[in-house]
């Protein structure tokens, strides 16, 4: 097919006419003389930019490969030169190992688990106090690895491998200068924060929560904890006083790190009262800079008041298995998982960040999140232990400053969900930004649609994205793209190295489409759960593989594998959901809105939009008969509910009004049955 563009088309997408007539001959000569990935790549390089109209790169991407079999999946939009494949880590570490081919690399990591474990500790150069004497031990079976046997360990300590005066940090508040903390510094600080806690009577072993915002003090704060031997617990700057009370109960937290104020777009939010009103054991609070003062409780003490002036501190090393950190997520019930992380846990993150971010020292690296979830945790370790810098904004990343941002810090891996995304293109905020210094994106929290990710990518001239997903209790990703395979707007390329599954159908036979079965052991792995049988949430009655001598592990992800061999996310098939990157079960929504006056029963599901990306929330309501059927009113008030009780981020986009929820015989809500049913009156 001869595929021509005419001069009307370039202008209907917003090019003005003289820049349009002046495109347009060369786009058609491509267009008509260069197989699609080489037009693609001629056009991406030499005609399209950042600052061109959106629908212009649509236009152009979907003329180019309008020959291409959707079937297989989307066509690429980033092709790695030789060159930029042999920058990378893992060409790296196919060239250590021998290998020729990246399908070579990643059979040979599964096939060889404690072998590549082995080599990649020594790639990122874990510090041990006492060396491990095997890398892995399987006697009391695959779903208690004893990983690390008898080393001796703080991996804090892994964080300060880089020079002393190479930056660690590069963070601005909104309207400020970028501020850098060097590794020195941080380190300083981090000792500073440990030896606070050893004067305040903290003992090794304790659990301390953090309830702050992700900043420079967070992170020493984080460190400082875990190098002296006790346990960070993990709550989101948005939760509740009733969340974060559940969070402190479960954790058994000793102590909790706090701000007096969050200051948020202009608006003043008060954590500390938020500490208080959940009832939280010793407080530490420190300053948001708000000239409104608080009166601490007796017994808190202020950040000032509590830091330590000694810069040196000998880390306290414990077994491979001490816990590091309590983090939660979402089941199926209503009380949230208690997930800890041991010192292997980082070890995942790290390598991860090395191979499929290809995270490289002095590398600047930005990843919008908070400790209270596990990308938090993540974006330390993957950052500090690849010996790169952590950018941190303390503004919202939904503005333009955030923008700003990424362009004056040189940020080279920057990390999204697909929702920011979506406001991002929604509200043009990004237009103009000079991202050229980015080397790649990595995308999770969310499914993705490929539109909002063909969109980023233009963002910086075309850049690769890294769809990434994984879980609290895997420590990272199980499957993720790397840079030295084509990128393909919302699919993945690839299973974590180190790592693998199968998709089985409801019969429980190996498919192309159905639910996610981890093969285990692999560094990462959560073991155990506080709150919970670890082996019932997750091993119990899984389908078993003849060709496996081992059980598989339950994930509850639904994927698809594409004919191509990369693959598509499909959502989840339990009861949790993802709303704005955060996982909750529909029975925590539940539970909050049955609440309310005059309802009766409520059912909380959630659906991806006609053109996929980010899930929304949808609300099935039984009222009591007395009860107007109020659509507005009744939204608003279950909003209310929401913001009060559990996160002010989750938005309900709509809400239904029926006679009585579908139940089996067991008298269990039908979930995926009301799903269907709204799909098709949507339909």
């Amino acid at each position: 097919m001869n595929k021509q563009l005419s001069l009307e088309q370039i202008i209907n997408c917003g090019v003005e006419t003289s820049a349009a007539r002046t495109m347009l001959p060369q786009i058609n000569q491509w267009l008509s003389s260069l197989s699609a990935a080489e037009c693609w790549q001629h056009l991406t390089q030499q005609i399209l930019k950042p600052n061109h109209p959106f629908p212009l790169h649509e236009l152009l991407y979907n003329t180019t490969f309008s020959e291409w079999d959707r079937s297989q999946g989307p066509p690429p939009a980033w092709f790695p030169s030789d060159e930029q494949i042999q920058a990378t880590n893992i060409a790296a570490l196919m060239h250590q190992l021998n290998l020729s081919s990246y399908p070579e690399l990643h059979t040979w990591s599964v096939q060889n688990r404690a072998e590549f474990w082995k080599v990649m500790i020594q790639r990122l150069g874990i510090r041990f106090r006492e060396k491990y004497t095997q890398i892995l031990d399987l006697s009391q079976g695959v779903e208690s690895p004893q990983w690390l046997v008898n080393a001796r360990l703080n991996i804090a300590e892994s964080c300060f491998q880089a020079p002393a005066n190479r930056p660690a940090i590069i963070f601005q508040s909104p309207g400020g200068s970028l501020c850098t903390l060097t590794y020195g510094e941080l380190h300083a600080l981090t000792n500073r924060v440990a030896n606070g806690l050893v004067a305040a009577g903290v003992h090794p072993g304790d659990a301390i929560a953090i309830y702050m915002p992700m900043t420079a003090e967070s992170v020493a704060i984080y460190l400082g904890i875990i190098k002296g031997g006790c346990v960070v617990v993990s709550i989101a700057d948005s939760f509740a006083a009733e969340e974060i009370a559940t969070r402190l109960r479960l954790s058994k937290a000793q102590g909790i790190f706090t701000q007096d104020w969050l200051l948020r777009s202009g608006k003043q939010l008060p954590l500390y009262t938020q500490v208080v009103d959940a009832c939280a054991p010793k407080a530490i609070v420190l300053p948001s800079g708000v000239s409104v003062g608080i009166q601490l409780r007796p017994g808190d003490l202020s950040w000032e008041d509590f830091l330590s002036a000694k810069e040196l501190f000998d880390a306290l090393s414990a077994s491979a298995s001490t816990y590091t950190n309590i983090l939660f997520s979402s089941g199926t019930t209503g009380e949230p998982k208690a997930i800890p992380w041991n010192q292997t846990t980082p070890i995942k993150c790290a390598a991860d960040g090395h191979l499929h971010q290809d995270i490289h020292p002095q590398d600047v690296v930005a990843w919008p999140t908070n400790l209270g979830w596990m990308m938090g945790p993540w974006l330390i370790y993957a950052s500090l232990i690849n010996q790169a810098t952590i950018a941190l904004y303390y503004g919202v990343p939904t503005e333009r400053g955030f923008g700003q941002f990424v362009q004056d810090a040189g940020v080279k891996m920057l990390g999204v969900v697909p929702s920011l995304v979506s406001t991002w293109k929604t509200t043009a905020c990004m237009q103009g930004m000079d991202w050229s210094n980015l080397k790649a994106f990595s995308s999770t929290g969310e499914c993705s649609n490929a539109q909002d990710m063909l969109f980023l990518m233009s963002l910086a001239g075309y850049k690769p994205i890294i769809e990434y997903c994984g879980g609290t209790e895997i420590g990272g990703g199980y499957i993720t793209g790397t840079l030295v395979q084509s990128c393909a707007p919302s699919t993945f390329s690839t299973p974590a190295l180190g790592l693998d599954f199968v998709l089985l159908d409801e019969e429980g036979h190996p498919s192309d489409k159905g639910e996610v079965f981890l093969i285990p052991p692999a560094i990462g792995l959560s073991t155990e759960l506080l709150n919970r049988e670890h082996h019932q949430v997750y091993f119990a009655d899984t389908p078993h593989l003849p060709v496996l001598p081992f059980p598989l592990r339950r994930h509850s992800d639904q994927m698809e594998r594409l004919p191509n061999g990369y693959y598509h996310a499909l959502g989840r098939v339990d009861d949790t959901m993802n709303l704005g990157g955060i996982k909750v079960s529909s029975v925590e929504i539940e539970q909050i809105l049955n609440a309310e006056s005059g309802v009766r029963e409520t059912a909380a599901i959630t659906l991806s939009p006609p053109g996929g990306g980010p899930s929304q929330l949808a609300i099935y309501v039984v009222l009591a008969p007395e009860f107007p059927k109020d659509k507005q009113k009744l939204m608003t008030s279950f909003q209310a509910s929401l913001r009060q009780h559990l996160n002010p981020l989750f938005k309900i986009r709509d809400l239904r009004f029926v006679e009585a929820l579908p139940r089996t015989a067991s008298n269990k809500v039908m979930r995926r049955l009301i799903r269907e049913q709204y799909q098709m009156a949507r339909s």
